[in-house]
């Protein structure tokens, strides 16, 4: 299946580069993508996975990289020459010790593409006693696929270029709108990870895609045995269960077990966001830029690894999300942040470190929250999600009053439109500012249009 990150992958190809590593969850596709790139932009692609071949990590002993090609050519029966080679060392999380060689591929055989990849990174670089290869090496992060890849998965290539090309305030005929739409849903159940895509194209059956997922979350759920030297296991399996009540909402320890101590839940917590289960989503004063710089490390909510997982969680088939008008779908609160979180995560390019923050009034008794902040045009832009009418809009007003913005963001469930919003707050006092309101459908457009709509 078609994925952005291969255009990322064919630049690195094509200018000067480093070893390449891709980081990202189990199953998102790395593999994958690695293999089609390998196999079709190369004369020669070499996979050691080193966590099913850990007999051939004595080939790397040697810390001459001549040395090092030599064996693998022998055992791999391939010829392997700069610029037409490339080597994909999967799981390398499975021998650390390899980790400081990379710096040695740059340094000795800067023609050679080499490409490593882990879904326990993470945990890799936390724990590691090697000394880093700093500025030795590149980084590109993958997640599960976007609405765009899955209409690419679907053949629905006039829809991609139709969205891609899409200007503010062009129309959008209903019955369009009303099939990217119904598509949209279909995303969200089937969500992102390509095992469940490929398997619901190949036998059009919403039951076996369930399966699928299902099959999934319980790969996640045995994974844990690898860290219960940290953490006990059967706490491990209860926070997971739980992760659905922590999805756009403040996280509460104690609405994750009562019983347990915050630390021990925290720690879970950080265990799943290192292995990419989850991103926390942390709240910042949004005084300015960079947004992380002004975050509270105690207020946040978070986001699951894919949509498509969380709804099997919650025990929501296709029938209960089709059921939904777009409405009800918008301000279902978990669902919609969590899908629109999934598209700002990895709707940049794939060399942006994926992390996300949102916005909360800090004053008592005050419920004034703004789902969503980015950084675009040297500001900071707010992001509701949300349908209804603009006065509806309290929060963002909120925003915009305290922080002075000019410009806005709404997701929902109308037609595109632009609009200058002024709004009296007291008989002195109003804001004025521009607000964008897209369909859920142009999430991943949404960074394109803030930057042709701002001025």
């Amino acid at each position: 299946m078609k994925r952005l990150i291969l255009q990322s992958l064919i630049d690195w190809k094509n200018r000067k580069r480093k070893p390449l590593i891709i980081r990202g969850a189990r199953q998102v596709g790395k593999s994958y993508i690695v293999k089609y790139f390998g196999e079709n932009y190369f004369e020669n692609y070499v996979e050691i996975n080193l966590e099913k071949e850990p007999e051939i990590i004595a080939l790397f002993k040697s810390k001459k990289i001549s040395q090092i090609i030599k064996l693998l050519e022998i055992e791999k029966n391939v010829t392997i020459t700069s610029g037409n080679t490339l080597i994909f060392l999967a799981e390398i999380q499975s021998c650390p010790e390899l980790f400081p060689l990379l710096q040695y591929f740059y340094e000795e055989a800067a023609g050679l593409h080499v490409i490593a990849a882990s879904s326990l990174m993470e945990f890799l670089f936390e724990e590691h006693t090697f000394s880093m290869p700093v500025g030795r090496i590149e980084y590109m992060y993958m997640g599960p696929m976007l609405f765009q890849e899955f209409l690419a998965a679907l053949k629905q290539e006039r829809l991609i270029k139709f969205l891609n090309e899409y200007k503010i305030p062009e129309e959008i005929p209903e019955s369009i709108h009303n099939k990217l739409m119904d598509l949209f849903k279909e995303y969200i159940f089937l969500g992102g990870m390509p095992e469940s895509i490929a398997s619901y194209l190949t036998e059009k059956s919403y039951r076996n895609a369930e399966i699928v997922k299902q099959s999934i979350i319980q790969t996640y759920r045995e994974d844990f045995v690898k860290y219960r030297k940290r953490i006990n296991y059967p706490l491990m399996v209860k926070v997971f269960n739980k992760l659905p009540l922590t999805v756009g909402r403040k996280v509460k320890y104690s609405n994750i077990d009562k019983e347990e101590r915050s630390k021990t839940i925290s720690d879970v917590l950080h265990l799943f966001s290192l292995a990419r289960i989850i991103y926390c989503v942390k709240h910042s004063s949004a005084n300015g830029l960079p947004v992380g710089a002004e975050i509270k490390d105690k207020i946040f909510k978070n986001i699951f690894l894919d949509v498509g997982l969380l709804l099997s969680m919650s025990g929501l088939t296709y029938n209960d999300l089709v059921y939904l008008d777009d409405t009800e779908l918008i301000n279902s609160g978990y669902i919609s942040e969590q899908v629109v979180g999934q598209h700002l995560l990895y709707s940049q390019p794939s060399f942006y470190l994926p992390e996300l923050f949102y916005w909360m009034r800090e004053h008592k008794k005050s419920s004034a929250e703004v789902d969503y902040i980015i950084a675009e045009r040297g500001t900071v832009i707010p992001i509701e999600i949300k349908a209804g009418k603009t006065g509806t809009l309290k929060s963002l007003h909120q925003f915009i009053k305290e922080k002075k913005s000019s410009f806005a963001v709404r997701i929902n469930n109308d037609a595109p439109s632009l609009v200058q919003i002024t709004n009296k707050l007291t008989t002195k006092e109003q804001i004025t500012f521009k607000l964008l309101s897209i369909p859920m459908y142009l999430t991943g457009e949404i960074r394109r249009l803030i930057n042709e709509n701002y001025d």
